[in-house]
């Protein structure tokens, strides 16, 4: 981890990066894996890093959100994922407290894969052409990305994968597979391909259990979509993200074009897609729930403190505890006039309802939208491991500012 100067559309400014880079390596693992990485922190603060999303333990040298890796320190971890493990798109991020949006917003986030998506596709489609598309935003400052006094709703500049407008190819009628992930500090995504529509394979690293399909697809702060797409007429058209509004008291995020798409070369017949079942269901409808508990949401009037419960984060406090193979309902309540992105970490979540109105999620998920007053109902399955970990709003001016509480996982 270091300041350095990057490449953006152009212009060399001071940015915050893994490996010298922007857009950092692309991990990829597979279930059962074993992932051994050494952080040397050069920068002037503390950091540490977060998995998002990945089912491992939240302890010791592993997906620890408590470490503090001190400047000059190289810290070593050790994951040690399961075989159960699902296959789709994660992302990792530094994660300390008060400094994550600054870190995030600098440069430092990139994708992690967990291969093995594939398997569910028809043998046909098994060997596609693969795109990670890695949706980062930076603000300017001088020479240098914006770190501190982050307003949500400043202009900023949308890469993809660290370019400004870069051009993705693909044949007409040919099919690939689209690794959509939000990996920024706190924008939201409409994104949107004009003339065609996605189809969901996976969500939030999830396979889903049967596709569907979407003109548009909402990613809040944190969130992934796994898409096939198909190559139309030959020609181009645009990526885009379309506006989006948080709420009353939140932002309006404008229209921009992402990335060009453009159709060349021999054409293809389209292969037919799959439109029903896809991976094995998991569905929480019918489990027995071992506690409720109801999470508020809430900020004060000049937006620059924010609450779960009424508290802010004290990493000291354990806000909820759990019992170790257990499924809890949870009612989260949003008293703001702003929507926040809720993410728990080490185990994913089903979303059941949405102000009341039943939910058909297709999978389970690690991000979720909760509207400006409004509330949603989850189910969450605490597996395989115990420990300290965390839930929090992924917007991270929100989660720096309070928004976050301690979990505790007890056998």
């Amino acid at each position: 981890m270091e300041r350095r100067r990057v490449n953006l559309g152009g212009h060399a400014l001071w940015g915050l990066t893994y490996n010298g880079s922007y857009m950092p390596p692309t991990l990829r693992i597979r279930p059962g894996d074993k992932m051994e990485l050494a952080l040397k922190n050069t920068l002037d603060e503390e950091t540490n890093l977060h998995v998002h999303g990945l089912h491992v333990s939240p302890s010791g040298a592993a997906d620890n959100i408590f470490l503090h890796i001190r400047p000059g320190q190289t810290f070593h971890y050790s994951f040690q994922f399961p075989r159960t493990l699902r296959a789709g798109t994660y992302w990792y991020h530094p994660h300390t407290d008060h400094t994550s949006a600054a870190q995030v917003a600098g440069g430092m986030s990139g994708l992690l894969v967990v291969d093995g998506l594939q398997q569910y596709l028809p043998a046909n489609l098994r060997h596609i052409t693969e795109h990670v598309i890695a949706l980062k935003d930076f603000q300017l400052q001088g020479d240098a990305i914006k770190t501190q006094g982050l307003h949500i709703g400043a202009p900023t500049h949308r890469t993809v994968n660290g370019q400004l407008n870069p051009v993705i190819h693909i044949r007409p009628g040919e099919t690939q597979l689209w690794r959509l992930a939000n990996i920024s500090a706190n924008i939201y995504y409409r994104v949107h391909l004009q003339g065609q529509k996605f189809r969901v394979i996976a969500h939030d690293g999830t396979p889903v259990d049967r596709i569907w399909t979407a003109d548009s697809l909402l990613l809040a702060a944190g969130a992934r979509f796994d898409v096939l797409v198909q190559g139309g007429p030959a020609g181009s058209t645009e990526l885009q993200t379309l506006p989006y509004q948080t709420g009353p008291g939140g932002n309006l995020f404008p229209q921009a074009t992402l990335a060009t798409l453009v159709s060349a070369g021999p054409s293809t017949s389209p292969a037919p897609l799959p439109t029903s079942s896809f991976a094995p269901a998991v569905d929480l409808s019918h489990a027995t729930i071992a506690a409720r508990r109801t999470v508020v949401f809430s900020e004060n009037a000049a937006g620059t403190k924010f609450y779960i419960n009424g508290k802010q984060f004290d990493p000291n406090r354990v806000d909820i505890r759990a019992k170790l193979n257990t499924v809890e309902e949870w009612t989260v309540v949003n008293e703001s006039n702003e929507e926040h992105s809720f993410h728990v970490h080490t185990n994913h979540f089903q979303l059941m309802s949405i102000n009341g109105r039943p939910h058909q999620s297709h999978g389970l998920q690690d991000v979720a939208s909760v509207p400006a007053k409004g509330r949603f109902v989850i189910r969450m399955r605490f597996k395989d491991y115990t420990g300290k970990t965390v839930l929090h709003c992924h917007i991270l001016n929100h989660e720096d500012r309070g928004m976050m509480a301690v979990l505790d996982i007890e056998k």
